[in-house]
């Protein structure tokens, strides 16, 4: 499987989506593989998280957020399990996960009912290990195109996490001990 083959599918060259979502999923892939060499008695699928890590975001197009170049109808909070849906149409299954999994640091059937989010009444937590270092790696960057794409702190990640709930902040920083080392994310 070649991730820019199905970028390419629903991304046409030139476009704004287009080249945040390549500039995002390119960052989040090489801060994921730096992790996943970091655990290697985990024993990450490096090939898989390099693909997922491109992949992740490929539901954006179906949302509404002109400012990063989708005109879709959906909130953005959507963009996961629609990713999840659209993988899943081309056979890719254990990616399709990844897509649903990596919105902000998981969401539960708790979450979703908490926040009235309009999504399906399911978890979406990631549960394997690389699934976790993807929705990890994503955290550190957010979707710009006019400026070169910056890494924030750990602490500003945490920061952030924190307004989507206690559950969601207490997941991410058992992933920032885990994945951490040295100081180093």
């Amino acid at each position: 499987m070649e991730p820019i083959d199905i970028i390419n599918e629903f991304y046409a060259p030139g476009v704004k989506a287009r080249e945040i979502l390549l500039k995002h999923s390119e960052a989040v892939a090489e801060k994921a593989l730096r992790v996943a060499e970091r655990i290697p008695d985990l024993k990450p699928d490096i090939r898989f998280i390099e693909e997922a890590a491109m992949l992740h975001d490929i539901g954006i197009f179906y949302t509404n957020v002109p400012s990063i170049g989708c005109n879709g109808h959906l909130p953005y909070v959507c963009h996961g399990y629609l990713g999840r849906r659209l993988m899943e149409d081309m056979g890719h299954h254990r990616h399709a996960l990844v897509c649903e999994r990596h919105v902000g640091a998981g969401l539960s059937v708790d979450d979703i009912t908490k926040f009235h989010l309009p999504l399906p009444m399911r978890n979406m937590i990631p549960i394997s290990i690389e699934e976790q270092i993807i929705c990890y790696a994503d955290k550190f960057f957010s979707k710009k195109i006019d400026q070169d794409i910056e890494e924030l702190s750990t602490k500003a990640v945490v920061k952030k996490i924190e307004s989507y709930g206690s559950d969601q902040a207490l997941r991410f920083r058992v992933w920032a001990d885990l994945f951490e080392i040295n100081g180093q994310s």
